[in-house]
């Protein structure tokens, strides 16, 4: 077991002002619900180099019902069409939703696609009126991924030192 400072924060409301453009010729973000392979295709570009492993421990079945369901809210960046980051969120519907996954494949990194992706899917989730959007990041994460959500409006509310599986 290590011990991981993990920091939980928190966005309150929208952030005022317009939507990021996109950074990059041919980035979009939408909606998607793609199959399990797919996702953990994405999810393991992902999070390989962040040690995700929430989603592979999952049984085929539960991913499927997790992926499915209308709680689930995910997000895919795409440039040139070909899949490059994902936002996922956690009990969407409900009054405090979770941001549970968030990141970019590495040769996506430092061209401004992250803040873009986050600031769109935030919006989008927005949209459905939660009274708060919140996560947690810790040590592991990218070394960028607290300054990106204080960009994005989020603040800190604890930090606590957790022990998990090295």
């Amino acid at each position: 077991m290590v011990q991981l400072l993990v920091t939980y924060m928190e966005m309150r409301g929208q952030r005022a002002g317009e939507a990021l453009p996109p950074p990059i010729e041919h980035a979009a973000v939408a909606p998607e619900l793609p199959d399990a392979a797919t996702f953990l295709s994405l999810y393991r570009a992902v999070g390989d180099p962040l040690r995700w492993d929430q989603r592979l421990r999952m049984s085929a079945a539960d991913l499927d019902g997790f992926l499915r369901s209308e709680s689930t809210g995910l997000y895919i960046l795409r440039v040139d069409e070909r899949a490059v980051g994902l936002c996922e969120f956690d009990r969407v519907g409900t009054p405090d939703i979770e941001l549970t996954h968030f990141g970019l494949v590495p040769e996506a990194y430092g061209r401004k696609l992250g803040p873009f992706l986050l600031d769109s899917a935030l919006r989008a989730v927005w949209s459905g009126g939660p009274n708060c959007i919140w996560l947690h990041t810790d040590e592991w994460d990218h070394p960028k991924a607290q300054d990106t959500y204080r960009r994005a409006g989020f603040s800190v509310f604890t930090q606590k030192l957790e022990e998990v599986d090295g």
